[in-house]
Parts: C-alpha cells; structure tokens; sequence
C-alpha cells in the first residue's frame, strides 16, 4: 500500500467526520465524489450530486441533533488499496451526545475514489459495528 495514499485516506475520512459532526449536510459535500452510492439498512440511495447528498443526509442528521448528539469519531480504520484510484476503508463510527456520552456506534464501510489527487468518498456502506472487515494493514484516526 502506498503510504502517501494511506495517510491522504486517513485525512479524508478524519476532515469528513470533523464536517459531519457539524450536522450540517452542506458541509459534508466536499467530501463525496459526484456521483456516489448510500447503501444502509434503509436502502440504497444514489447522490450524483452535492444536493443528492444534502438531501440524503438531513433527516438522520436532523434525528442526531433531536437525540443530543454532539460528534463522531471513526475507530478500528482498516485500509486496503484496491488500485491506484480505489481505496477501501472500513471502521467503526462512534457517536457521542452533547455531554460526551456515547449515543450509538454503527459499523462503516467506505470506497474512496481518487481523481486527480483528491481522494473523495464514492460509496458508503453502513453496517452492524461488529461486522468491520479487516485487512492486513490498518490506520488510527
């Protein structure tokens, strides 16, 4: 694997949580490759753009918020680079509420795509957290 990727990879994912844990769906756009894949337990959703993303994330981003949610946090990240512009990332996100308690954690599982040299997220898979799947390599955020 390629360490400058593994590191870019990290950063992505470490930028993205930080953006996330805003609860507001503008900020996570930049992000997401134009088009990308949602697959959750309440289907799939395609977001070929910026606003597909905005509009798939508000209403469980609007949920957190009425739940006291304060941030996230992406644990036990293993990477696998699949090609020169494809890297596979899976962990566990850990949610906290306001108070610093923890609300939940649920098992992710990312394609990243590279065009250029941005790395960007191209599909999101979300998971049972003890369904991470491991590689031989892994990273801490």
């Amino acid at each position: 694997m390629n360490k400058d990727d593994e590191a870019a990879v990290t950063r992505v994912l470490a930028d993205y949580y930080k953006a996330f844990s805003t609860l507001d769906p503008a900020a996570i756009v930049p992000h997401f490759h134009e088009p990308s894949l949602l697959i959750s337990p309440l289907g799939v959703t395609g977001a070929p753009t910026g606003a597909a993303v905005v509009q798939a994330f508000t209403p469980p981003m609007q949920a957190l918020r009425a739940r006291g949610y304060g941030r996230s946090e992406l644990t036990m990240l293993n990477l696998e680079q699949l090609s020169a512009s494809a890297m596979w990332a899976s962990g566990v996100a850990v949610r906290y509420k306001v108070d610093g308690a923890e609300l939940e954690r649920a098992g992710v599982t990312y394609v990243l795509n590279k065009s250029g040299a941005e790395w960007k997220i191209a599909v999101t898979i979300l998971h049972d957290a003890d369904r991470v799947l491991r590689t031989q390599s892994s990273a801490a955020l």
